[in-house]
Protein backbone atom coordinates (compact mmCIF):
# COMPACT_ATOMS: atom_id res chain seq x y z
CA UNK A 1 0.00 0.00 0.00
CA UNK A 2 3.26 2.57 0.93
CA UNK A 3 5.19 1.29 -1.22
CA UNK A 4 5.39 4.33 -3.59
CA UNK A 5 6.91 6.43 -0.47
CA UNK A 6 10.43 5.64 1.18
CA UNK A 7 9.37 5.62 4.48
CA UNK A 8 12.74 5.99 6.22
CA UNK A 9 12.59 6.61 10.14
CA UNK A 10 12.90 10.15 10.25
CA UNK A 11 10.05 10.65 7.70
CA UNK A 12 7.95 8.42 9.83
CA UNK A 13 8.96 10.00 13.02
CA UNK A 14 7.81 13.28 11.33
CA UNK A 15 4.60 12.02 10.07
CA UNK A 16 3.73 10.82 13.24
CA UNK A 17 4.29 14.10 14.83
CA UNK A 18 2.20 15.56 12.54
CA UNK A 19 -0.62 13.00 13.30
CA UNK A 20 0.06 13.50 17.31
CA UNK A 21 -0.01 17.23 17.16
CA UNK A 22 -3.23 17.61 15.07
CA UNK A 23 -4.76 15.22 17.28
CA UNK A 24 -3.67 16.97 20.18
CA UNK A 25 -4.69 20.41 19.04
CA UNK A 26 -8.13 18.85 18.43
CA UNK A 27 -8.43 17.53 22.01
CA UNK A 28 -7.04 20.73 23.60
CA UNK A 29 -9.89 22.89 20.80
CA UNK A 30 -12.81 20.92 22.38
CA UNK A 31 -11.22 21.15 25.80
CA UNK A 32 -10.69 25.40 25.56
CA UNK A 33 -11.98 27.19 22.41
CA UNK A 34 -9.04 29.32 21.17
CA UNK A 35 -9.16 33.41 21.04
CA UNK A 36 -7.58 34.89 18.73
CA UNK A 37 -4.60 36.96 18.97
CA UNK A 38 -1.58 39.53 17.64
CA UNK A 39 2.41 38.03 18.00
CA UNK A 40 5.05 38.54 15.57
CA UNK A 41 2.85 36.96 12.72
CA UNK A 42 1.46 39.84 10.62
CA UNK A 43 -2.18 38.93 11.16
CA UNK A 44 -4.21 38.05 14.60
CA UNK A 45 -4.44 34.34 14.86
CA UNK A 46 -5.79 31.00 16.58
CA UNK A 47 -3.85 28.05 17.64
CA UNK A 48 -5.04 25.85 14.77
CA UNK A 49 -3.96 29.01 12.12
CA UNK A 50 -0.15 29.01 14.10
CA UNK A 51 -0.35 25.44 13.82
CA UNK A 52 -0.88 25.16 10.14
CA UNK A 53 1.64 27.74 9.59
CA UNK A 54 3.94 26.31 11.69
CA UNK A 55 3.30 22.66 10.29
CA UNK A 56 4.38 24.44 6.14
CA UNK A 57 6.96 26.08 7.50
CA UNK A 58 8.21 22.58 9.13
CA UNK A 59 7.72 20.86 5.36
CA UNK A 60 9.59 23.68 3.80
CA UNK A 61 12.49 23.39 6.30
CA UNK A 62 12.45 19.83 5.72
CA UNK A 63 11.86 19.43 1.77
CA UNK A 64 14.90 22.41 1.03
CA UNK A 65 17.27 20.52 3.24
CA UNK A 66 16.43 17.34 1.35
CA UNK A 67 16.96 19.13 -1.97
CA UNK A 68 20.87 21.15 -0.09
CA UNK A 69 21.99 17.90 1.53
CA UNK A 70 24.52 16.84 -1.39
CA UNK A 71 25.33 20.56 -1.77
CA UNK A 72 25.93 20.81 1.89
CA UNK A 73 28.17 18.27 1.88
CA UNK A 74 30.19 19.49 -1.12
CA UNK A 75 30.24 22.92 0.35
CA UNK A 76 31.73 21.77 3.87
CA UNK A 77 33.44 18.69 2.51
CA UNK A 78 31.79 16.12 4.18
CA UNK A 79 32.40 12.69 3.25
CA UNK A 80 28.41 11.89 2.99
CA UNK A 81 25.43 13.95 3.41
CA UNK A 82 23.97 15.32 6.47
CA UNK A 83 21.51 13.71 8.38
CA UNK A 84 17.97 14.40 8.25
CA UNK A 85 17.68 14.14 11.69
CA UNK A 86 19.26 17.80 11.42
CA UNK A 87 16.15 19.11 9.14
CA UNK A 88 13.85 17.59 11.51
CA UNK A 89 15.04 19.07 14.95
CA UNK A 90 15.43 22.05 12.83
CA UNK A 91 11.61 21.81 11.46
CA UNK A 92 10.15 21.06 15.19
CA UNK A 93 12.21 24.07 16.84
CA UNK A 94 10.22 26.70 13.98
CA UNK A 95 7.16 25.07 14.79
CA UNK A 96 7.46 25.45 18.30
CA UNK A 97 8.66 28.61 17.79
CA UNK A 98 5.47 29.89 15.44
CA UNK A 99 3.30 28.11 18.02
CA UNK A 100 4.51 30.11 20.85
CA UNK A 101 5.44 33.55 19.76
CA UNK A 102 3.84 33.43 16.24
Amino acid sequence: MFDWMVWTTPVAVFFTCIVLMLIGMTIWEIRSPTVMRKGFLPMATTRGDRLFIGLLSAAYINLAFAGLAGKLAEWMSLSEEPSIWISFVLSMACLGWVMRKG
